[in-house]
């Protein structure tokens, strides 16, 4: 079934799990994380980072994705990650996304602020998630030239109060697109930010976070948590493996099944990791 966000977090909180949020792309990878979360009985959220709505119009993944969560035996929701624009964000819900991320990190915190409220403004309207974040999650990726920054949590709380968002994405050692874990989360800091904020808080990169990290962060009542580089890996390398047994093989739809069942393992235990 599909649902907001909003939903999707309070009913993982009301089983002491944190809601995954997983990076997809297609019909391989997305199908493959339902899969897992009807296993488990888990909420789910499918989203579309910034990668993907570049390489494709972001009105096509809507209809793969709202069709995919409507026949699901489990809530799911449909997010846009990421996005840095008022008007790919207006796009996303005209199209059918169920929460949609305004990413003004970047920017000074008045300003992120004041793009913040014009994107609340649209998407309670409509009855649509806003998540937001404060801080800055750097990567790892050296192509990437965005530099962690750990929230402040008096800034995390005079955003969290002048915008309404539902949920809050912030930096506490969490690094995006980690191939191998590694992350240090800044407990005390979270416990800081989650004093004066009460929205629910996301933590983003976390392929990168130790397994027992993973677990601690459920005890912390974390709304949600994004998983992206975990499921590409599984993907890429289960792709390359069976092109390499299968030279001469140009049919991409064999080629491309045999990554159904590797990313619904890689989710399946992240899922697991969180609760579920």
């Amino acid at each position: 079934m599909l649902v907001s966000l909003r939903e999707i977090t309070q009913q993982a909180a009301d089983k002491n799990c944190a809601v995954a949020g997983f990076n997809v792309f297609g019909y391989e990878d997305a199908s493959a994380v339902i899969r897992a979360a009807e296993k488990l009985n888990a909420p789910v959220i499918l989203m579309s980072n910034k990668d993907a709505v570049d390489y494709m119009p972001l009105e096509f993944y809507a209809d793969l994705f709202c069709r995919l969560a409507r026949n699901a035996k489990v809530p799911v929701c449909i997010h846009l990650d990421h996005a840095k624009s008022y008007e790919l964000i207006a796009r996303a819900i005209k199209a059918g996304y169920t929460s949609v991320m305004y990413d003004g990190s970047q920017l000074p915190l008045e300003e992120n602020i004041r793009n913040t409220k014009e994107v609340v403004k649209l998407a309670k309207a409509l009855d649509i998630s806003v998540e937001a974040e404060i801080g800055s999650v750097g990567y790892s990726d050296p192509n990437i030239k965005i530099k962690g920054v750990y929230t402040k949590p008096e800034e995390a709380e005079i955003f969290a109060r002048e915008t309404g968002v539902d949920i809050l994405a912030v930096s506490i050692g969490n690094v995006h697109r980690m191939e191998k874990q590694g992350a240090t989360i800044q407990y005390d800091l979270l416990k800081e930010i989650q004093e004066v904020v009460p929205a629910p808080i996301v933590v983003h990169g976390s392929t990168g976070i130790l397994d027992e990290d993973m677990k601690k962060l459920i005890t912390y009542r974390i709304g949600k948590v994004n998983i992206g580089t975990a499921l590409r890996m599984a993907f890429g390398s289960t792709l390359r493996e069976e092109m390499e047994r299968k030279p001469n093989a140009f049919d991409r739809l064999e080629l491309l099944k045999s990554t159904i069942d590797a990313v619904e393992e890689a989710a399946y235990n992240k899922l697991k990791l969180l609760g579920f």
